[in-house]
């Protein structure tokens, strides 16, 4: 570990009637973010299926959040469609919102 990138978590509830509500109660994102650029290098969450794991974190790489998370909410809504969507919503905003402390105690 070179101590350039963080991991970071952010959790939000899920809705009832999700297959990974059966093995998990939250849903978490999980991002590790470079520490200089706030940009996401990669991420993954708790969804039930590979298939959403990766397309989530597809959509989120790349993003920065030194920018906010408006572009990052945006796209989110935009291309995933699942029960899911206001529960990675808000985990992405629980995520950035740990990210931005963190940066916060750095200054």
């Amino acid at each position: 570990m070179n101590g350039k990138t963080l991991f970071i978590a952010g959790h939000a509830r899920l809705p009832q009637g999700m297959a990974a509500k059966s093995v998990f109660e939250t849903l978490t994102i999980t991002a590790e973010i470079d520490r200089k650029y706030g940009v996401i290098l990669s991420a993954s969450c708790t969804l039930a299926t590979e298939h959403a794991r990766e397309f989530v974190g597809q959509v989120l790489r790349g993003m920065s959040l030194n920018d906010g998370i408006d572009e990052a909410i945006a796209a989110l809504q935009m291309y995933y469609r699942g029960k899911a969507a206001n529960a990675l919503v808000a985990a992405l905003k629980d995520l950035d919102l740990h990210y931005q402390q963190i940066k916060s105690i750095e200054k």
